[in-house]
């Protein structure tokens, strides 16, 4: 299935559903409100649950359904989708976006005028604000020596810049333009859920992929609406994808210092948040297991070869 090529802007909306069906339909809502009629844009659901069946009521002309099959978390769920929309449009832009966001009245008017304007850039991250109107991520920020990767404001006060470079895009709402691309960039699979948005950044850039955020592009969004339904498994690949960065991109020390701190905290926490608790430790596990157990297998480390 393809689209016919018209003078309207295409926008591939990119989501990964896992029991979000109401939140799916508010971002639904919203983009049909908003939308103007120069944009042309097809939702992309990717459904990494089976077993809500509710999902697919959305499917329409302009809405596609794809199942994952079972969970395959963030950035493999995002991959089926990039792929999908590769093979339709190998030029178009996709904009991953989470479900529990949705747009402001003016987002997608921005977006075609910014696109416009700046038709050259790869990878470009919006403002994401919280529905009392607080900031809840312009930009981010990595410093190796220090293992630290920190959600900031690097935006908000360059409002006359039409965009600023920085070191990640948060997933939740990210814009990916294919054709800046010589074939369909992808998420690393090793990544279920978190910190796959910094190592797809980081990835990209080493490559000379330019990484920037816009403030003329605003989304709302109410976080953890969704991980925080299981306090246990959010820690748990929290944590191990936390140390699976760290021992990427920061130095060896650095690793075993913030790894070693989060084992500790995690004992201190057990008696008094034992959900919390024991999802660091299995993260902690887990990542052991993977880089220094004797059934690893070094070859299943991702690579952009």
């Amino acid at each position: 299935m393809s689209l016919i090529k018209t003078n309207k802007t295409l926008i591939y909306f990119l989501s990964v559903n896992y029991f979000s069906s109401t939140l799916i339909k508010r971002l639904l809502d919203s983009i049909r409100n908003t939308a103007p009629k120069t944009i042309a844009w097809k939702f992309i659901i990717v459904n990494n649950a089976p077993d809500d069946h509710q999902v697919r009521n959305f499917s329409a002309e302009n809405v596609i359904v794809l199942d994952a099959g079972g969970n395959r978390g963030f950035g493999s769920g995002c991959n089926l989708g990039i792929d999908w929309v590769a093979q339709q449009s190998p030029e178009g832009v996709i904009w991953l976006i989470n479900p529990d966001t949705y747009l402001c009245w003016d987002s997608l008017q921005n977006l075609e005028i910014f696109l416009a304007q700046n038709p050259s850039l790869p990878l470009i991250g919006t403002l994401i604000k919280t529905p009392d109107n607080k900031v809840w991520f312009g930009g981010g920020t990595f410093s190796p020596k220090r293992g630290a990767i920190v959600a900031t404001d690097s935006i908000s006060n360059h409002a006359n810049y039409p965009y600023v470079s920085c070191d990640w895009l948060s997933g939740c709402s990210l814009i990916i333009n294919l054709q800046q691309f010589s074939s369909p960039p992808h998420f690393n699979p090793d990544y279920f859920l978190y910190y796959e948005d910094f190592d797809f950044c980081q990835r990209y850039a080493a490559t000379g992929c330019q990484v920037v955020i816009t403030s003329k592009i605003v989304v709302m969004h109410e976080p953890s609406t969704i991980t925080d339904r299981n306090l246990h498994e959010k820690f748990r690949h929290s944590t191990y994808s936390y140390l699976l960065t760290l021992k990427r991109y920061s130095p060896p020390a650095i690793f075993w210092i913030r790894g070693l701190r989060l084992f500790i905290f995690a004992l201190i926490l057990l008696p008094l948040k034992p959900q919390i608790a024991l999802g660091k430790l299995r993260g902690i596990y887990a990542l052991i297991v993977k880089f220094f157990g004797s059934s690893h297998d070094k070859s299943s480390d991702f690579s952009l070869s």
